[in-house]
């Protein structure tokens, strides 16, 4: 039976749809936005109208039908409250309303995927699902302790890209992925790492607390830390820049592409070769860390994300690693892919969505009362 399948992705300046039949992408569209128009807008999610006419728009200038969409998958965003895990969530009015709330949901671009994704799919009289959410995983009690009262340990990695490759893996090698013990590293702008038993993200480390990336400082010593952010040097904003987006590769040799640091490496520039090797070096100690969750017994250890199509890169890792387990390479972020084969899994019923609900008398609580209901949450 034929199923056709709406993926929304949204990022800060793009919106990238795609029209899949099964398997097969019949249209694949990546639009990107006139950051002006964007800037009109007080917060991303009041741009959900705006991008939701774009798509529908080019997708009746293409002579698409939407009528005949089986099923809108969104992706995840930052939903920080309640935990969720990965796979499908049917965007209900409480998940509805979370990705529009900036107390429950961090304020990013990608919390418009299921905005939109929920508007088009009743218009349709269909259902929207976000899929493998950034957040989404089932980390031990153990792995959520930090030395903070304060913070709780969360999981926060590239879950829609990583997840399907293991999935992928397990199919090529004629394993079921419940079956295997894996620890993922995702290379990318941004770099994380998640380690899975029984289909279920037991660890992970994030692209702001592990290794330093392309455009991702990293982990950063504590006091070191402090005190620039203390110094009267850079404002709040300018900090989350030197942490997310200006950092790491991009912040020691002003370019976030591994092909230019080669380029600069070939060339003789020996500044570049060390920075690339501590690239490498961190991601390997980020990949080592997580690997003890799992106690020794590892199945593989699959390199992703777009930094993987770097063989200097990816072979200086395996390099360090391969002593763990054997390393797989399959690179690139498989995105729209991934959530058109979550959205085809649904359909035929190999797996089955899961319901997002806020915990009684949550929605009506203040800002100030649910931060306290969730501090008081062992569950969260």
């Amino acid at each position: 039976m034929n199923h056709k399948i709406l993926v929304v992705n949204t990022g800060s300046t793009t919106t990238k749809f795609a029209v899949y039949e099964n398997d097969m992408p019949l249209i694949s569209n990546n639009i990107l936005h006139d950051s002006e128009i964007l800037n009109n807008f007080r917060s991303p999610n009041e741009q959900a109208e705006y991008r939701k006419g774009i798509i529908e728009e080019s997708l009746e200038a293409s002579g698409f039908d939407l009528h005949t969409i089986d099923i809108v998958m969104c992706r995840g965003g930052l939903i920080m409250y309640p935990k969720i895990t990965t796979g499908a969530y049917e965007v209900n009015d409480d998940l509805y309303e979370a990705l529009g709330r900036n107390d429950i949901t961090q304020n990013h671009a990608s919390q418009l995927s299921g905005l939109i994704g929920k508007h088009i799919a009743d218009s349709i009289e269909k259902k929207a699902y976000i899929y493998d959410a950034v957040t989404a995983g089932d980390l031990t009690e153990v792995a959520q302790v930090t030395g903070f009262e304060e913070i709780k340990r969360i999981s926060m990695c590239h879950v829609l890209n990583s997840r399907a490759m293991a999935i992928k893996y397990s199919k090529s090698i004629g394993m079921p992925f419940e079956s295997m013990r894996l620890v993922i590293a995702h290379l990318g702008g941004g770099c994380s790492v998640s380690v899975y038993q029984s289909g279920k993200i037991i660890e992970s480390t994030g692209d702001d607390d592990g290794a330093f990336s392309p455009e991702r400082s990293g982990s950063i010593p504590s006091f070191k830390l402090i005190e620039l952010c203390y110094s009267g040097k850079y404002t709040k904003e300018e900090m989350i820049k030197k942490v997310r987006g200006k950092g790491g590769m991009y912040a020691l040799l002003g370019t976030s592409d591994c092909r230019v640091v080669e380029e600069m490496i070939a060339s003789g520039n020996e500044y570049a070769r060390l920075i690339f090797h501590a690239l490498a070096y961190q991601n390997a100690k980020a990949i080592a860390l997580n690997s003890i969750a799992l106690k020794g017994k590892i199945d593989a250890i699959i390199l992703t994300g777009g930094a993987a199509y770097s063989n200097a890169l990816i072979d200086m890792i395996r390099e360090y690693v391969s002593a763990i387990a054997p390393v797989v390479v399959m690179p690139g972020e498989n995105e729209i892919e991934a959530l058109a084969q979550g959205g085809a899994r649904l359909l035929k019923g190999e797996e089955k969505a899961r319901e997002y609900i806020w915990p009684s008398g949550f929605k009506h609580q203040t800002k100030e009362e649910r931060n306290a209901f969730k501090k008081n949450d062992r569950a969260y």
